[in-house]
């Protein structure tokens, strides 16, 4: 019978791959994976207290904050904040940046960014929902971390990774040596390795999008779904069209089977909707150790420099045949995608 390995075991076996580090990245990756146990108890047992529901307060995406969003929030900024490793935390709850000043904390080196709470519209209905989390080592070197620390393209991320609550709670993450996934067993309270050197296939038949927003998606997108939809024996079409509505289980799914996720611009959000520093650079990191590739529709997600704390993007992602026929079709349309050349008449 194989021996079960630990999250904190499997940590401290790779703290070689980070000589610089000397312990605190592996410290502050398990600062995560406690938050993370700790939001799980809540989400398992949400329906049965009283912290479903809206919280009565506005983010600064302009979305109602439901009760468990602002708790996971808390609970992560805490455990960062009495880990000691971590000298900025940058979360979509938070109109700016949360700086930990704390004597044990003045020698920090990492920023965190996080979505506390992916996909928190399905709370209520007991769907599928997420913690997405990026690492950074600090650049400048003295005094107060500047929001260039914070503000840096996603190819300089040391660690990213997620939490999905779903049937069983798995932490997936990487350091820039490939991609493995842990399933909390909840007889001992820990993370165990269960998915190591995750891999997505190159080629999927599942595609994730709101195709109830087709008539606002660029021509490209749209040829695309066509392409998805059409019947070609050669090829496995039609695709299978899957969408779950937070992020982290449509991605984690496609990362298992194969698949492509596509969030593009609209008339509604011209510059896309989704966050570049908390939810596609860290998923774009993960994908792309897995042997996948993320794409705005014309540069790597890795390579964008984030004007701001909140920058919203498009994003393509997935298994790389996918990815790379759905760039084919947006370079047909001309890349169209900004939302000038998306269309917003009922064809």
């Amino acid at each position: 019978m194989q021996a079960v390995k630990t999250l904190g075991q499997f940590i401290i076996e790779k703290q070689a791959d980070f000589p610089y580090a000397k312990g605190e990245l592996s410290r502050l990756l398990r600062d995560i994976g406690i938050a993370a146990k700790i939001v799980n108890r809540e989400v398992n047992k949400a329906g049965l207290v009283d912290i479903l529901g809206d919280a009565g307060t506005i983010n600064i995406q302009g979305e109602g904050q439901k009760k468990l969003d602002v708790y996971a929030n808390e609970q992560f900024i805490s455990a960062l904040r009495s880990g000691g490793e971590c000298c900025v935390v940058a979360s979509e709850e938070h109109d700016e940046c949360v700086y930990i000043q704390s004597e044990i904390s003045k020698n920090a080196k990492y920023i965190v960014a996080i979505d506390p709470l992916d996909g928190s519209s399905n709370i209520d209905v007991n769907v599928a929902i997420g913690t997405i989390f990026s690492i950074y080592r600090r650049q400048s070197l003295e005094g107060k971390p500047l929001i260039g620390d914070v503000l840096q393209r996603g190819r300089y991320q040391v660690a990213a990774g997620y939490v999905i609550y779903g049937s069983s709670t798995m932490l997936v993450y990487t350091t820039g040596k490939g991609v493995n996934g842990f399933t909390l067993d909840p007889s001992i309270g820990e993370f165990c390795l269960s998915h190591p050197d995750m891999r997505i296939p190159k080629e999927g038949n599942i595609y994730s999008i709101n195709e109830g927003n087709y008539v606002h998606f660029p021509q490209g997108v749209k040829d695309y779904i066509k392409y998805c939809q059409a019947e070609d024996s050669n090829t496995n079409r039609p695709y299978t069209s899957r969408y779950i509505g937070s992020m982290v289980a449509d991605i984690h799914r496609n990362l298992i089977k194969g698949g492509i996720f596509l969030y593009p611009v609209s008339a509604a959000y011209p510059q896309g909707k989704l966050r570049l520093v908390y939810e596609c650079n860290p998923m774009a990191f993960i994908l792309e150790q897995a042997g996948g590739v993320a794409t705005n529709g014309t540069d790597r997600i890795l390579d964008i420099v984030p004007s701001h704390l909140h920058q919203r993007s498009a994003i393509f992602l997935g298994s790389e045949n996918m990815v790379h026929t759905l760039v084919e079709f947006l370079n047909l349309t001309g890349n169209q995608t900004t939302a000038e050349q998306a269309t917003i008449s009922v064809p």
